[in-house]
């Protein structure tokens, strides 16, 4: 799409998904067996004809950066325009600190944005799932001759406290807005996702407007400029949460599910090493899953999502969960509604997710993990025989001498060595 950047915020820390994103930032979780969280905005850009793209990061970007790269998977290593990946850099005559909001991020790269031909700014969510023509999007704000128009859809009122909350008239000009209302006027949200024309851009980014939907858009309704707001009703999640996250991935499994990952007229692009095909073995059992390249499957997997290279051994059972790339769960091992992050050990007749799912929420995290949901961190191991309850947290990197007792009752955490001596520390100097 001529004259149109793309500019990717993927900088957040996503603490609402615990120890999944304790590593990474959010845009990177792995999402859909194969995919990174980032690959849907970036396809979105590629599959909309937008092929100059920055994506401003700064939360442990280490795999973010790694995933991109030089954007070769989305046909973004180019000379004129391609990707860009920025992270927070120290300016001659400013204190040095990390973005302090969604529009700061932006202004403190306004530089880059400057030297572009583009006259269109297409300001995107780095961490939400979703599929959209952006073609259209930007056709509607060049034809009202808007400062901003934001993507706007429905959602439950229940989570529209977390939202931005508008209201528009007849022509679909913005009237109100309410940014994360304790009680919200209606259930029309914005996505988080804005277009706005350079010129707009440049006059309203400030020191003192941080935040998009805190700060610039009210400041611009204030003002008299011209917002509107653009209806799309395609399927967008944010995955924010490790509820959120969990039924998202699952929800791919339906016989139509409402995102399409088949759909060849709009393939999502990822970095994908190369494996091997996935195997099934004489004993497998597969019900209703994904199984990604490079796994092999000798036990029962059931209504879960399998990212490559995972193994399930002889007598052992997946069922309702996610696996991520290259963890094992050995023979006669059970893994129960519950994530297991990248290259995770469940020893051989352990028990991932006992009882109730009604239980008692993390004792550590209790706002975060409440649903019955088990996360166990990248490069764990869960000994042979171990038995976890649900909403139980085991941190990244825990080895089998972590673990005091076999048991871990429901709520309950266990921690590394390391980790759990950080917190010690920060506690006596807090003390």
């Amino acid at each position: 799409m001529k004259r149109t950047m793309a500019v990717i915020l993927a900088g957040g820390e996503g603490e609402r998904l615990s120890i999944l994103s304790s590593v990474r930032a959010k845009p990177a979780v792995p999402f859909g067996g194969k995919y990174r969280i980032i690959d849907f905005a970036l396809s979105n850009c590629v599959n909309s004809d937008i092929t100059d793209v920055l994506v401003l990061t700064q939360y442990n970007p280490r795999s973010l950066n790694d995933h991109i790269g030089l954007g070769r998977p989305w046909d973004l290593d180019r000379n004129k325009g391609g990707i860009k990946l920025l992270q927070p850099y120290i300016a001659r005559g400013r204190v040095a600190e990390w973005y302090r909001g969604t529009a700061d991020a932006v202004l403190r790269n306004l530089n880059v944005i400057e030297h572009s031909d583009a006259d269109t700014i297409v300001v995107l969510a780095g961490d939400h799932i979703y599929k959209m023509d952006y073609q259209p999007f930007v056709a509607a704000h060049r034809r009202r001759r808007a400062d901003v128009t934001i993507a706007v859809r429905r959602v439950p009122l229940a989570d529209a406290t977390r939202m931005g909350i508008l209201a528009m008239d007849d022509n679909d000009k913005v009237i109100d807005w309410q940014e994360k209302p304790k009680q919200p006027k209606s259930d029309l949200a914005s996505m988080g996702v804005y277009v706005f024309s350079k010129r707009a851009l440049r006059r309203w980014l400030s020191e003192d407007l941080v935040d998009f939907g805190a700060n610039v858009i009210p400041a611009m309704l204030d003002s008299g400029a011209r917002v509107f707001g653009y209806r799309f009703s395609g399927y967008w999640q944010d995955v924010g949460t490790i509820q959120s996250f969990w039924e998202a991935n699952l929800a791919l499994l339906e016989d139509r599910p409402e995102l399409d990952l088949y759909d060849a007229e709009w393939v999502i692009h990822t970095r994908s090493e190369e494996r091997a095909p996935a195997k099934v073995g004489a004993t497998a059992q597969i019900h209703r899953s994904l199984i990604s390249h490079g796994c092999v499957i000798d036990g029962t997997v059931v209504n879960s999502v399998l990212s490559p290279g995972v193994r399930v051994d002889v007598g052992a059972v997946v069922r309702d969960s996610i696996v991520m790339f290259d963890s094992v769960i050995r023979a006669g091992a059970v893994v129960d509604r519950a994530i297991l992050d990248k290259e995770v050990v469940i020893g051989q007749g352990a028990i991932v997710g006992e009882g109730p799912y009604d239980g008692p929420p993390n004792k550590q995290e209790p706002g975060r993990l409440n649903t019955g949901i088990t996360v166990v961190g990248k490069q764990s191991i869960v000994p042979r025989g171990a038995r976890l309850g649900r909403n139980v947290k085991v941190g990244g990197n825990v080895r089998s001498v972590d673990f005091k007792t076999r048991v871990v009752k429901s709520g309950g955490s266990v921690e590394g060595a390391a980790t759990a001596k950080a917190a010690r520390d920060k506690a006596a100097s807090a003390g």
